[in-house]
């Protein structure tokens, strides 16, 4: 990736949201391949992820065959986030290139508080210590019905040849509309934060969309 941000624009931290399949993680991509185009410095990250041993927690997280309890997988997210925003998005943003990260904070807030009904005040409480209290300078939430969302991602798994669902792609359409629901209710908390991409059409359609809820900020 280039290494200093060529024009005027502070670094931004820009954060990717959405349930399963709403194409986050695509247009994640097709973003950093334009900022690269365009010689603009950034990162692009994920989570849990981002680090050694984020992947680790990674593998535990989304792992089929992993059993965890609510808490015990908000703590794993917590531990993976301290790692990544210490070694990674901090550096990054002080080296002065944005970064780009497909999920943050607000996943934990959507599948851990609404998706799996963890108190959302116990959440913010952990989250308000450094260096967990990192926020977005904007959060682009990718918005989906959940069928067609899980439609996608099990079309996806089978394309490569991978048979297995992850652990959030087993959960109920409940469990998933509660997520969708959550997102959308961020939303409306945070509305200067947050922008709602709809998620359905071609990639090009959506990719011009972020564009446009990007156009401020880069």
């Amino acid at each position: 990736m280039p290494g200093a941000v060529r024009d005027h624009h502070p670094p931004r931290f820009i954060t990717f949201e959405g349930i399963e399949g709403s194409g986050k993680t695509t247009q994640l991509g097709r973003l950093s391949e334009t900022l690269a185009a365009r010689a603009v410095g950034h990162l692009a990250t994920r989570e849990p992820g981002g680090t050694p041993v984020g992947d680790q927690v990674r593998v535990i997280l989304l792992h089929p065959a992993s059993v965890l309890g609510p808490w015990s997988e908000l703590m794993l997210y917590a531990a993976a986030r301290a790692e990544h925003v210490t070694r990674v998005i901090r550096p990054a943003l002080d080296s002065g290139r944005h970064v780009l990260c497909d999920r943050f904070t607000d996943a934990t807030r959507a599948y851990q508080g609404y998706g799996r009904g963890l108190p959302l005040d116990a959440i913010e409480a952990l989250h308000a210590f450094e260096p967990l209290r990192l926020e977005p300078d904007r959060t682009l939430l990718f918005d989906l019905e959940p069928a067609e969302g899980l439609d996608r991602a099990r079309g996806r798994s089978a394309s490569r040849g991978d048979d297995s669902e992850d652990r959030f792609e087993q959960e109920t359409l409940a469990f998933h509309a509660r997520v969708r629901a959550g997102y959308l209710d961020l939303a409306r908390r945070h509305p200067a934060r947050f922008r709602v991409v709809e998620a359905r059409g071609g990639v090009d359609e959506v990719a011009a969309r972020v564009l446009a809820a990007l156009g401020d900020l880069l």
